[in-house]
């Protein structure tokens, strides 16, 4: 609304006329959703929100305390470096984490969740051991069979018994 409301005018009689005026004009046609029901979410006080993230094709990584999204990064830690190629960015990675956890560690801020700094030499010896390439094992000899008792002559004379005609 571009305009200024009267001064001789109350509120509801200038929002009325500026609806008025707006119907009269069209503009409330054609609007997405027109005639259906509000959505209503479940019982969830949020759900407006999660819907308009959803919407907008953003996580809520963004709502979440610094503590637990440090809790979480820690939680994860093994699947991230277990994707990487060398030894020095999963060193980079960790350093870059226990960097995160030391400063929110200094100064607290949100609920407060016990973290820790992650021990770089664990995570380096975990990556080692997941990345070891596993030795081919020697192909077992097949075992030597004894030749059966029965004649080759035996045999086809079975399987003429048997055919079916």
């Amino acid at each position: 609304m571009t305009e200024r409301k009267p001064a001789n005018l109350d509120f509801e009689s200038w929002i009325d006329k500026q609806i008025r005026e707006a119907t009269e004009r069209g503009e409330f046609q054609n609007l997405p959703g027109a005639g259906k029901p509000i959505p209503r979410g479940s019982d969830d006080e949020n759900w407006w929100l999660k819907g308009y993230l959803r919407k907008e094709g953003v996580s809520g990584d963004a709502l979440l305390p610094p503590s637990l999204l440090l809790r979480r990064d820690i939680e994860r830690l093994p699947e991230v470096v277990r994707e990487l190629n060398s030894e020095r960015a999963v060193r980079e990675t960790v350093r870059e984490l226990n960097k995160r956890v030391v400063d929110w560690l200094r100064l607290p801020h949100g609920p407060y969740v016990q973290v820790a700094p992650v021990d770089t030499e664990q995570i380096v010896a975990q990556w080692r051991a997941e990345r070891k390439p596993k030795r081919p094992s020697a192909p077992t000899p097949a075992p030597t069979r004894s030749k059966p008792n029965r004649t080759p002559g035996r045999w086809r004379a079975l399987f003429r018994r048997h055919r079916p005609t």
